[in-house]
């Protein structure tokens, strides 16, 4: 959780082409928000999220240290997974909705959410905008979280926020 704390505080100082936001926050749940534009078409974008999250995802921000170890099948049932050593794994989300280069929405309770009692889903919608794509990533979470969801929900934009400014640059580059 320091862990988390430390890369929150590093992000929110940070400067960011992103806008994000705790959309709302109770004890039971919260919803975060953030929205970019990038300059490549939707279906780059879109790529990049599903067939490339292992070159843009943060490292620190998984369970094996190595964002390679990251996959995701982008098919209604698929998943958001992690290889773990001697054949161990994470599923961190199940992939619930799928619309190439428009929608992908997951349902899970992602990194140190999944040992309470919380789900979650998350939705990447991208649009034209431009020459660019406008991507919208919202997470919503409820549930028992031991001192209320509420104080973690800043925590969680941060560390969300970052993986679409990391998705951003990534595609950018």
């Amino acid at each position: 959780m320091l862990r988390i704390a430390a890369c929150a505080l590093l992000f929110l100082t940070s400067s960011t082409a992103a806008f994000a936001e705790v959309v709302a926050a109770t004890p039971d749940g919260f919803r975060v928000k953030t929205v970019v534009t990038i300059k490549a078409a939707p279906d780059r974008v879109y790529k990049a999220l599903v067939d490339e999250v292992g070159q843009w995802w943060e490292s620190s921000h998984t369970f094996s240290g190595d964002a390679k170890n990251l996959s995701i099948t982008a098919t209604p049932g698929g998943c958001f997974c992690e290889k773990l050593p001697n054949g161990g794994g994470v599923i961190h989300a199940q992939i619930v909705y799928v619309a190439p280069g428009e929608t992908l929405r997951m349902a899970g309770a992602i990194g140190p959410l999944q040992e309470h009692g919380v789900t979650a889903s998350q939705t990447w919608t991208f649009a034209r905008s431009g020459e660019g794509t406008t991507v919208t990533f919202t997470f919503n979470a409820g549930g028992y979280f031991p001192g209320g969801l509420d104080k973690l929900a800043p925590v969680v934009d941060a560390v969300l926020s970052g993986h679409v400014r990391r998705l951003k640059e990534y595609v950018e580059r």
